[in-house]
């Protein structure tokens, strides 16, 4: 199996530091450290394995070997359909469709997005599990991104934090829109008497969704929306709060006549690569059902 592994060439600009000072300065932490101390992993200067007090010398060449990742039990590696974007040594982007949950749930225990990508990595040989960086929801289609490794999936979490990950959605939402664009700013928590439904609350974590109309139609409106938190349903809670629900979203008052499910789409993906050390931009088409009914809406005649 193919282990993860980090590899710098070092210059006078580090000559002198020990390893463990400049593996800080790469935002290795100290737990990952005694991971791979005592899990498998190792680091190595010029090939020969040193403790984390080598004194590191301008032309050596350091490498850190992670350990194998634990798997839990219940991710079992199925051979499903995976539309792969863009993958490196250190993420992919995938482009999931709709009614495919991200990862198992008690409902959906198989099938999912986490399943497919177990049985590509083992094809690939790399010892690793899940890390999903940018979660979807079952119904929901489009781009989201997944790191390798747990360090990298901790790199790019943190560039998160930072607003260095954008995602533009585009959705159908039911009624005309009267704004050109605008922000919602609204809190967002989990109602009271659910586990799954969210709801605008004064005590919620603060939520801003910004839009931009793509086409008015006769009862619909095509949507672009910018993500500038993250919480969970934001985009579905946020356009019900203005009341403009989703079409297809029955749990935050859309209808399901047209659709069977939540008429949005994670349309664009972009984020700084923190090893490439440049910005990456991805982009996926609207799926069949979304073009469809737009198409039956423009066009009356025409087949849905």
């Amino acid at each position: 199996m193919k282990s993860f592994v980090l590899t710098w060439n070092i210059t006078e600009k580090d000559e002198g530091k020990l390893v463990r000072e400049f593996l800080k300065e790469q935002n290795i932490s100290r737990t990952a450290l005694t991971d791979i101390k005592f899990h498998g992993g190792g680091i190595y200067v010029n090939g020969k394995f040193v403790t984390v007090r080598h004194v590191l010398r301008a032309g050596e060449v350091l490498e850190v070997h992670f350990p194998p990742e634990q798997r839990s039990a219940d991710m079992v590696p199925q051979p499903l359909p995976l539309s792969i974007i863009y993958e490196d040594d250190y993420l992919l982007v995938v482009n999931k469709p709709p009614f495919m949950s991200t990862i198992p749930s008690r409902e959906h225990p198989t099938g999912t997005l986490a399943n497919a990508l177990l049985f590509y990595y083992d094809q690939q040989q790399l010892p690793t599990t899940i890390h999903v960086v940018t979660r979807l929801d079952r119904d929901t289609s489009g781009l989201l991104l997944v790191a390798k490794h747990r360090h990298v999936h901790h790199l790019l979490s943190e560039l998160q934090k930072k607003g260095q990950i954008k995602r533009r959605y585009e959705a159908i939402c039911h009624g005309q829109l009267t704004q050109d664009k605008g922000t919602i700013d609204a809190p967002i928590g989990r109602k009271s008497d659910s586990i799954i439904e969210r709801e605008v609350r004064e005590d919620g974590q603060r939520a801003v969704t910004h839009f931009q109309v793509i086409k008015r139609m006769q009862h619909y409106t095509h949507v672009s929306l910018q993500l500038e938190t993250g919480r969970t349903h934001q985009i579905r809670v946020h356009m019900s709060h203005i009341g403009h629900p989703l079409v297809g979203d029955e749990l935050y008052g859309g209808s399901r006549e047209k659709l069977s499910r939540q008429a949005l789409h994670s349309k664009e993906l972009s984020f700084f690569h923190p090893f490439v050390k440049k910005e990456y931009c991805f982009q996926s088409d609207l799926p069949d059902d979304m073009k469809r009914l737009i198409e039956q809406e423009l066009d009356p005649n025409a087949k849905c």
